[in-house]
């Protein structure tokens, strides 16, 4: 049954909120992380030093200017001597921005990649010889970290990056609105997932399985693991940007695409 009072065209725009809003939370689940979100424009640094994924400026206000996003970022991590991202959208919101992006020197990176939104619960069975565990301590958060140092190495992110971005696992345990599950073969952690509930949606994130264990259907597993438990907590609806390699299978899951994001990345911010 289709889940009520969801419209996919306001689910795409709170499925944007939603990750700001992981963003927002994320600067806290690593040391030395911290955002700054004002005047409409939110800057984050998690505990990694990576440009992509890990540091990022978005428009919390679509109306601010774009070129001031910008030079709100540039200060913000030159401070941090890191790059940074920002992501937008393929919508007309974001013409704006997406100039001003070329226009200041940001490179666009990689494939764009897709939002995409589930609106009714989905299915999803646990291979046999596998165990799915809610992630509940410190041992748990880091083997969530290993799995994806591994997972997302396939598209060239160093495998201690996401080690660093969960590197306060207290702090990540503490959040009330996020729940993150990890597969196991045995004792070896082999895939995970976690979702961050807000603005009466959620968002599925760090979707990943290791290399060794792929095509036994362990990321649509997990995925529809938090999924289930997001739809549970209340939410009415459930979105994630796709990875090359996930969108396939989310599609397979009922997730359908709303719009496209693409990465413009300072990989280096000039000094003043």
């Amino acid at each position: 049954m289709e889940s009520p009072d969801v419209d996919v065209d306001g689910v795409a725009a709170l499925g944007h909120l939603n990750l700001l809003e992981q963003s927002r939370q994320s600067a806290g689940w690593g040391v030395g992380g911290s955002f700054d979100d004002e005047d409409g424009i939110l800057v984050f640094a998690t505990g990694s030093w990576l440009p992509v994924l890990c540091n990022g400026a978005f428009r919390s206000d679509d109306l601010a200017d774009p070129t001031m996003l910008i030079e709100r970022a540039d200060a913000f991590f030159r401070e941090r001597k890191r790059g940074y991202t920002v992501m937008v959208r393929d919508l007309p919101v974001d013409d704006d921005l997406r100039q001003a992006c070329a226009s200041e020197g940001l490179t666009a990176f990689g494939d764009p990649s897709p939002e995409m939104v589930c609106r009714d619960p989905v299915s999803g069975c646990v291979p046999d010889g596998i165990e799915l565990r809610r992630v509940a301590t410190a041992d748990a958060v880091a083997d969530f970290a290993a799995v994806s140092g591994d997972a997302y190495g396939t598209y060239g992110m160093p495998a201690d990056v996401p080690s660093e971005v969960f590197s306060a696992p207290a702090r990540f345990l503490a959040e009330p609105n996020v729940d993150a599950v990890v597969a196991y073969a045995g004792t070896v952690p082999v895939a995970a997932a976690l979702v961050l509930l807000s603005h009466g949606i959620a968002g599925v994130y760090w979707v990943g399985t290791v290399g060794g264990a792929r095509g036994r259907g362990l990321g649509r597993c997990v995925t529809a693991s938090v999924t289930t438990a997001a739809f549970e907590r209340g939410a009415g609806a459930v979105t994630l940007q796709a990875s090359v390699m996930g969108e396939p299978i989310y599609r397979s899951m009922g997730f359908t695409e709303v719009f496209r994001y693409t990465n413009w990345v300072r990989f280096a911010v000039p000094d003043s």
